[in-house]
């Protein structure tokens, strides 16, 4: 290093550098998000309209936008493409496709309205108990979770298509609840030792 010569750093603030750019609100993966959010009421205008045929473009729309929700994670994730708005609008888009789909079939009459109450007040619990505990640290979604995501998605499809598969639903939705209510308990005992672990740590620093 020459005299004059300024170390590498030097001088700088950490804090104020430059941090990553974050990828442009309008991208692929946003795309996909916002275009699941949009198949919402064209699939429940096929799935209230009678005839077979419709069901089955019910069952099309249901599908194409399930695996958006697939290929948007991954699109986001191997590009960089992660925004805050995708952050946020991607779970609504989730809740909103799997919610509506099963409030749906139940005032059909096709799907029992315990099993929709259930599912959807796991959901929203889980939702709402994410945020209580977002200062203590977040809750990354598990092995489970991701499961009781297929599971969901796979019996719902069964309820939407036609035919005499009555067992095949069941089934699968059989296994979705218990999948969804299970994992929903094991969210509720890592929040609770996640609270514990954030008060504790809380406590010693004084604050």
């Amino acid at each position: 290093m020459t005299a004059g010569e300024e170390p590498i750093g030097a001088g700088r603030d950490p804090i104020a550098a430059p941090a990553v750019p974050q990828a442009g609100l309008l991208n692929i993966a946003n795309l996909l998000t916002v275009l699941r959010l949009l198949l919402v009421p064209v699939f429940l205008w096929l799935l209230f309209t009678d005839g077979t045929w419709w069901r089955i473009g019910a069952l099309a729309v249901f599908a194409a936008a399930s695996f958006t929700d697939r290929v948007d994670g991954q699109l986001a994730r191997s590009r960089n493409l992660v925004t805050d708005f995708g952050k946020i609008a991607d779970p609504i888009a989730d809740k909103a496709l799997t919610g509506s789909a099963l409030v749906g079939l139940s005032l059909l009459g096709d799907l029992w309205w315990w099993v929709t109450i259930v599912i959807l007040l796991r959901e929203a619990g889980i939702t709402l108990l994410r945020f209580v505990v977002i200062r203590y640290g977040v809750i990354a979604a598990s092995r489970g979770g991701k499961l009781k995501t297929m599971l969901q998605v796979l019996a719902i499809g069964f309820y939407v298509m036609p035919g005499p598969i009555d067992v095949l639903r069941w089934v699968t939705m059989g296994a979705a609840v218990i999948v969804t209510v299970v994992t929903g308990l094991d969210y509720v005992v890592k929040a609770w030792r996640l609270w514990v672990d954030g008060r504790a740590s809380r406590t010693a620093d004084g604050r």
